[in-house]
């Protein structure tokens, strides 16, 4: 009830009459039952902008530091994740992450739509980067359809660090679903998942015309954040920190 009562009433008028969205393809998403909706990541708005532009509701997997702040702001960003339909999303691998994607196997088996990043966070320079394997994991297991979607001009609305957005049209296109049932009994082969995720981002790719990087993105932003504590430190060795962090990046969801 609370999902539609701001998407109808609150945000969903409030975005159309600020940022004048503009999709394409939007018959590509099925009208009923179970779907995956990938998209491209390039802001935090991109949660609110897909879901107002899609008739049916959008169940997404967030990440879980959205739902353990701390603080009233922290208190308030979990609670309002919690009521717009988002799950958390544990990226630290092993059985934590195969416990959220299972919560994304739940959805989809219930015909539901799961919206999800494949890059696992927001692009730190609006490229497109290498997907991670959870969209193929859920995709393989369920044998729903996955539906690429590039999100447009988000970046430009509101750019990383910046909490007042800027009033700009964006835009939203919507790609044919992709059919993964030729690999039907297949699903813990780690090739096939490999596959199948770089198909679901070049789909991504070609709707957006991004530039492709096949690194994945979290490994980049820990690259930069090292850069930076090396400038900001030159008398430290920071080497260690670019190491640690391109290790981080699960290759899960």
């Amino acid at each position: 009830m609370f999902y539609w009562i701001m998407k109808r009433l609150f945000i969903g008028p409030l975005v159309t009459v600020l940022f004048r969205p503009w999709v394409k393809g939007l018959d590509n998403i099925p009208a009923e039952g179970g779907a995956i909706l990938a998209s491209n990541h390039l802001s935090f708005a991109d949660s609110i902008f897909m879901p107002v532009a899609v008739d049916r509701p959008v169940v997404f997997l967030a990440k879980s530091e959205y739902f353990t702040g701390s603080g009233l702001k922290g208190r308030l960003t979990a609670t309002f994740f919690r009521l717009t339909n988002q799950l958390p999303m544990d990226r630290s691998g092993g059985a934590a992450s195969a416990n959220s994607l299972g919560a994304g196997e739940r959805i989809l088996s219930q015909g539901q739509l799961l919206g999800i990043y494949p890059e696992g966070t927001r692009s730190p320079d609006g490229r497109l980067y290498r997907g991670k394997l959870g969209v193929a994991k859920l995709a393989l297991a369920t044998g729903v359809p996955v539906v690429p979607i590039a999100m447009i001009g988000t970046d430009k609305v509101q750019p990383i660090g910046k909490t007042v957005p800027n009033i700009r049209r964006v835009g939203m296109i919507v790609g044919e679903p992709l059919d993964f049932s030729r690999y039907a009994g297949m699903s813990e082969d780690r090739f096939v998942q490999r596959s199948v995720a770089d198909e679901i981002m070049y789909a991504i790719m070609r709707l957006s015309g991004q530039e492709y990087v096949d690194v994945y993105a979290a490994t980049v932003k820990a690259e930069l954040a090292a850069r930076k504590h090396a400038a900001r430190h030159p008398q430290k060795k920071a080497g260690g920190a670019a190491d640690a962090g391109a290790g981080s990046a699960p290759d899960g969801a």
